[in-house]
């Protein structure tokens, strides 16, 4: 359900906005000028790892606009999922139910390697620092052992003696009855030298215990760590005259004020990805596509979703790694170890593999000068004259061509008896091939045919690859925008402020008291209207979408089905699982009875529309496409070389047609057409291809 209503207008804020995302190797920064008719300043910095406050004010910097003139940043940050990945976290501690301590190592009973009987998982918060205490609620929510207030007071005196920043009250039953850990908190807030304290209720409220506790200690884990570095660039932006609020994206796709976001520091876990298919679901609407596989290709992995009438899908069920469960709502992206920086090499089989090991930033891939010996796809891509030598970026000691195809001869064709420009190929279709697999994930493998969507590439390296992929796997179109290489830091700009909430239900849709189950939704919508009217810019409208996580009585799989309105019945819960069931799996079922397990609501503050009309200046554009044509150069296609225009795609006429085979270059990206490929561009500056025959 899509509820719309207006709010008050907004006011001037937001005039100029900036929009920066900070990846491994670049900052990216999109800026627009809303007073100067929607003038548009990019800038692509190093990230500086160590602190990247000084790579986002040193991107803000290089636009040569004045940073105490901006209206509004917005900021997807790579903070806490790096410090996730890397287990780079806070110290804390946790004060659970006696007796349960070890739910959150002993997870699912699953495997770290499915098929295999070794393997290792390290959790969030050691064994020594997950502290019990007597109490216990059942799962009705009726109190069977009161809370111990004795003990808890005991464990966190323990707990801060033992030099923990954060603290986990986890307590079984929580959904259901919240009072413990609510009386624990307030006991915990009295000696608790900080504010570090996370509610596994208060962040998640439903049921199963494992997923629950390890979002509730991921958020703990990595709170000091965000608010460290939002303070941190909170100085920088005001020591350069920036007083205003800035706004941090979420995992969800939506923005929430730099002031509360510590608050729920799970929820920005992916925040970079997000922003990428958020501006991938705005600019594909603006262009008429509203079905979309959304395809970002960086350097070191691709990460892929799915856009249904221009809604992202967004999932409550992300497992980042192996018993890494973070369940609270996000984007859903699929990521494979497939990216520009992908190592190449053979294995004792005799057969080529790609990944997951990658020469990332420093060496990086050969062609970089940085060091770098083993092949790469981004290598590949040079060796069969995708990429041009002079144009790539950060290279610091150019090496030639003959180079990087010797060494794909010694590494790879040797064992395999290609020649170097051969195994260049192979390597560059094996890339194409797994990266088909990880769009077949979002797509065939949940029930849609990638038949009915248009590819949207983007990424430094995703338009390379996109024509390849999208005839591989039948799309008809490719969609490229106008900035593939900061797509990421338009969707900052883009967004919109969003809050999302969940609540365990858990009971069969027969015996379902359908007044509770309003009033859930009713407290959901009004608790998100009061965060939104928190926040320092105000929307053009709230729109507020309402849906149920589903299951037949016995499974253990879950389905999201839309709620056509906050106020629906039993009735119709049944009829509406069943028809997403059946879309799901092709099978009815109407004997078997729905459980419903959460309810979940999304309200999203809508804020006004941007244009992207002038994100390539249109004063830069040729009238002709001889004009806009760089070279002409040999390349390799399907096993053989074609010689293909090159053209300068900032310079292209809106009105130009290219056939395949060419190669489109700009500052931050180069697109690729096969043979057979028809490109054209709309008002926005997006190039849509017709994918040709192979």
């Amino acid at each position: 359900m899509k509820e719309n209503f207006s709010v008050q207008p907004p006011d001037s804020l937001g005039s100029v906005v900036a929009g920066i995302d900070v990846g491994g190797t670049f900052t990216d920064l999109l800026l627009i000028d809303g007073r100067d008719g929607g003038r548009v300043h990019i800038a692509k910095t190093p990230t500086t790892v160590d602190n990247q406050a000084f790579g986002v004010v040193s991107a803000l910097g290089a636009t040569g606009f004045p940073i105490d003139g901006i209206d509004l940043i917005v900021h997807g940050t790579t903070t806490t999922t790096n410090a996730v990945l890397e287990r780079r976290l806070a110290k804390t501690g946790m004060i659970t139910t006696r007796g349960f301590r070890d739910v959150i190592e002993l997870g699912r009973r699953t495997r770290p390697q499915a098929y295999g009987m070794t393997g290792s998982f390290v959790p969030i918060i050691p064994r020594n620092l997950r502290l019990e205490v007597s109490e216990r609620i059942e799962a009705s929510g009726t109190v069977r052992t009161p809370l111990d207030e004795a003990e808890m007071r005991d464990a966190v005196k323990a707990l801060i003696e033992a030099g923990c920043e954060s603290l986990v009250i986890h307590f079984l039953h929580s959904y259901a009855n919240p009072a413990h850990e609510r009386r624990a908190a307030e006991i915990a807030a009295e000696l608790w030298p900080n504010g570090y304290i996370t509610s596994g209720h208060a962040l998640l409220s439903e049921a199963r215990e494992f997923e629950r506790g390890v979002t509730a200690s991921v958020n703990a884990s990595v709170q000091p760590i965000l608010e460290r570095y939002v303070e941190r660039l909170r100085e920088e932006l005001g020591a350069k005259g920036y007083a205003r609020d800035f706004l941090i994206m979420n995992g969800n796709g939506g923005m929430i004020s730099a002031r509360f976001v510590t608050r729920e520091s799970a929820k920005t876990v992916m925040s970079g990805p997000a922003s990428g298919v958020i501006a991938a679901a705005y600019t594909g609407k603006r262009a008429g596509y509203e079905n979309l596989v959304t395809y970002d290709m960086g350097g070191t992995s691709t990460d892929v979703a799915l856009i249904r009438n221009a809604e992202p899908a967004v999932s409550n069920e992300i497992e980042i790694e192996y018993a890494m469960p973070i369940h609270v709502p996000m984007v859903a992206v699929h990521t494979v170890g497939a990216g520009g920086g992908s190592i190449a090499r053979v294995d004792a089989a005799g057969l080529i593999q790609i990944g997951p090991e990658s020469a990332g930033a420093n060496p990086g891939p050969i062609c970089y000068g940085r060091g770098g010996l083993e092949p790469t796809i981004t290598d590949a891509n040079l060796v069969l004259g995708r990429l041009a030598p002079k144009k790539l970026l950060a290279v610091e000691n150019p090496v030639t061509v003959e180079r990087v195809t010797g060494i794909f001869e010694e590494k790879i064709g040797k064992a395999t008896g290609l020649s170097g420009v051969e195994a260049a190929g192979a390597v560059l279709r094996l890339g194409n091939m797994k990266m088909a697999g990880a769009i077949r994930m979002v797509s065939v493998s949940r029930g849609h045919d990638p038949r009915d969507f248009a590819l949207f590439a983007f990424g430094g390296a995703g338009p390379l690859h996109a024509t390849a992929l999208a005839r591989e796997l039948g799309l008809p179109k490719v969609l490229v925008p106008a900035r593939p290489g900061i797509t990421n830091a338009l969707g900052c700009v883009v967004a919109d402020l969003r809050h999302d909430f969940v609540n365990t239900v858990n009971q069969p849709v027969a015996v379902l008291n359908e007044t509770q189950l309003q009033a859930v939704l009713e407290r959901h919508r009004n608790e998100g209207e009061e965060l939104i009217g928190k926040e320092a810019v105000k929307p053009e409208t709230i729109h507020v979408t309402h849906s149920a996580d589903m299951q037949f009585v016995g499974q253990t799989h879950i389905i999201n089905v839309p709620l056509p309105s906050s106020s629906v019945t039993r009735h119709e819960l049944q009829s509406l699982f069943e028809k997403a069931y059946f879309a799901r799996f092709k099978v009815e079922l109407p004997e078997i009875r729905a459980n419903l397990v959460n309810l979940n609501t999304s309200v999203t503050g809508v804020r006004p529309a941007i244009d992207l009309s002038r994100l390539i200046d249109p004063a830069g554009r040729a009238k002709t496409l001889d004009e806009a044509r760089r070279e002409i150069r040999p390349v390799w296609y399907g096993g053989r070389w074609h010689d293909t225009p090159v053209y300068a795609r900032e310079k292209l006429p809106l009105d130009a047609v290219i056939e395949g085979p060419a190669i489109l270059e700009q500052m931050d990206a180069t697109t690729v057409l096969e043979p057979g490929d028809r490109a054209r561009w709309d008002a926005d500056g997006n190039i849509i291809i017709d994918i040709g025959e192979a």
